[in-house]
């Protein structure tokens, strides 16, 4: 089957493209192409299209790619809407977390007494609170003690030389 599909020739920050019929099991770089039918110059916006030899690949049976299709639609090459050549969005994943749980909480929340989920948060709070600030006490120690400790080992370093 034949593909009527961008080649990149630019090098690497100037991108150009020439459209090219090509085999659709050869890949964009392999170099091999049986026609060269325009070029693209995306950074200036520059498209230059062979309109008569486009038609004559496409009614031979060549299927352009979503890119070309696009650009064939603008050169009114082809009939039809635009094809979305962008991909799909991706739903954040707090919205998708907390739509099934939502569901799921309802019915539960129906069955059981709703003190006991309430007291339960509760009473894991406290516990957690009581523990932080022994903790941040531990850490703000540690420091103070190491940084004397390197002051002094470091006189008598300057110390002995100097003897």
């Amino acid at each position: 089957m034949l593909k009527i599909r961008l080649q990149r020739i630019g090098r690497r920050n100037e991108p150009h493209f020439r459209a090219v019929v090509t085999e659709s099991t050869r890949g964009p770089k392999s170099g091999d192409f049986i026609e060269i039918l325009g070029s693209y110059n995306p950074k200036l916006g520059n498209i230059e299209l062979n309109n008569e030899r486009l038609a004559y690949w496409i009614s031979k049976g060549a299927q352009p790619s979503d890119t070309m299709h696009n650009f064939l639609v603008d050169a009114k090459v082809i009939d039809g809407p635009k094809i979305n050549v962008l991909p799909k969005k991706t739903p954040i994943k707090k919205e998708v977390e907390e739509t099934p749980e939502a569901p799921a909480e309802a019915p539960a929340a129906e069955a059981a007494p709703e003190e006991t989920p309430a007291e339960a948060p509760a009473e894991a709070e406290a516990p957690a609170a009581e523990a932080a600030p022994e903790v941040e006490e531990v850490k703000e120690e540690a420091p103070e003690p190491a940084a004397e400790e390197s002051k002094e080992e470091e006189k008598p370093a300057e110390e002995t030389p100097a003897e």
